[in-house]
């Protein structure tokens, strides 16, 4: 009968038995929704153009470099839009498996990942935190079919999770409690990826293009108010690395910066795990911190410690560049943790996202099993350097820019915790949404 659980799966204990309200109907996740695989793609099925095909690196990451596109046209089953629910089952159990809500363009679905249409009368955000609710589970499952790595739910496991759900009325309350949330932290993404690449054209402009300098030098307005348009020279002059302001200097990324890279933190074992630091690695860097981040004790050396607000850049693997906003820390190798002793963080972390897509390619190139850049590549990139009273004085139009994205990130942290906390109390019906929506009130 459609919604029972499986015989076999009796007496499997809380992985396949997870704690509910008494009053919500009982009935198997996989009965719940229409659940669609995705499709084993060929290499000779690939393009440079088309629709992404889209992969957990893509559900997690957002489409890169190494998105694969394809011209062809499927089944649309395995057409995936904006909104689309979609679960990875299979991976890195802690940090693969999980459900998400794909937010990019149009695509295939690549296998290992379903697409998830919840039935009717189950609303389908309800579905979605229903699903992260279980995260715990699938990770158990997962973990006790792990033999090479990579761990799986099946489809046989979502027939035997016996799970439970409210009336259709509570299902939307509690989304709407969580959506709340996750709303806010989404509206915080996007206004931080809108200051970034304000701060980021400004820059170009000013420390890339000269545009200041080149309107005044052919008589016309810089457009800029006239205490930032006095700060410009009105003459470009040559050198051996082309044109640049009057009175600047051309100086290697290496000489307003110091790059200091990680360590081998197996060296500094964390002998108390609640007494120790998450060891920051690409992984960490690319998605934060998570159950399976290795940890350091805290005696490692204070300089490699890392804080909010450090400026990181991974220089092996995938290369990637940002603030960081995921707690202290102690830096692995293959990363550096950037300062400088002159030059303030908005100028010389700018100054390496202008490089970062210039290193990407060396790395590529230099590829073997994984591409890195060293520090010749960083001597050999060039920064644009004005005097240090003109950098301090333009520095209030671009700091504030930066300084707000990266305060941003960390409330958004804030939001997950909270609703990492909220999550599973109001599925278990510890927490009545009520009450979660008086303490929202006064939190947002």
């Amino acid at each position: 009968m459609a919604g029972e659980v499986r015989k076999d799966a009796v007496n499997r204990g809380w992985l396949y038995h997870p704690t509910f309200p008494k009053h919500w109907t009982p009935r198997a996740l996989h009965s719940m929704a229409r659940w669609v695989n995705g499709i084993a793609f060929k290499d000779v099925q690939f393009t440079t153009t088309g629709r992404p095909v889209i992969k957990i690196a893509e559900i997690k990451g957002g489409l890169s470099g190494q998105t694969k596109f394809t011209q062809q046209t499927f089944d649309e089953s395995v057409r995936v839009r904006p909104g689309d629910l979609l679960f990875s089952w299979s991976g890195q159990p802690e940090t693969s498996i999980d459900a998400f809500w794909w937010r990019g363009p149009e695509g295939w679905l690549n296998q290992h990942v379903f697409r998830v249409t919840p039935e009717e009368g189950i609303d389908a955000v309800f579905f979605y935190y229903l699903l992260r609710y279980l995260k715990p589970n699938f990770v158990g499952i997962a973990r006790n079919k792990q033999t090479t790595g990579l761990g799986h739910v099946t489809k046989r496991d979502l027939e035997n999770l016996e799970v439970a759900y409210p009336e259709l009325p509570e299902q939307r309350a509690i989304a709407h409690v969580l959506g709340t949330v996750d709303d806010k932290i989404e509206l915080n993404r996007r206004m931080g990826a809108t200051l970034g690449a304000i701060a980021r054209a400004l820059f170009k402009a000013w420390f890339v293009d000269f545009e200041p300098v080149r309107a005044k030098a052919e008589g016309r307005n810089p457009g800029l108010p006239p205490d930032l348009a006095t700060l410009f020279p009105d003459r470009l002059i040559e050198t051996q690395y082309g044109e640049v302001p009057e009175g600047w200097e051309v100086k290697p990324l290496s000489e307003i910066a110091h790059f200091l890279n990680g360590l081998a933190l197996q060296k500094y074992p964390a002998s108390d795990p609640a007494d120790s630091l998450p060891v920051i690695k690409i992984a960490e860097l690319r998605n934060g911190v998570s159950a399976k981040s290795d940890r350091a004790s805290r005696d490692a050396p204070e300089k490699y410690l890392v804080k909010d607000g450090d400026f990181l850049f991974s220089w092996s693997g995938s290369l990637l560049a940002k603030f960081w906003t995921e707690g202290d820390g102690a830096l692995n190798q293959h990363l550096f943790k950037v300062t400088s002793d002159r030059y303030p963080a908005w100028f010389f972390s700018e100054w390496v996202q202008m490089h970062l897509e210039e290193f990407q390619r060396i790395a590529a190139f230099k590829a073997t099993t994984m591409g890195h850049i060293q520090r010749g590549h960083l001597q050999a990139a060039m920064t644009n350097c004005p005097p240090d009273d003109v950098l301090a004085d333009l520095g209030p139009a671009v700091s504030p820019l930066v300084e707000r994205a990266i305060q941003i990130d960390l409330e958004s942290r804030s939001l997950a915790a909270l609703r990492d906390t909220l999550l599973p109390q109001l599925i278990s019906g510890d927490l009545r949404v009520k009450d979660a929506e008086t303490f929202l009130d006064r939190v947002l």
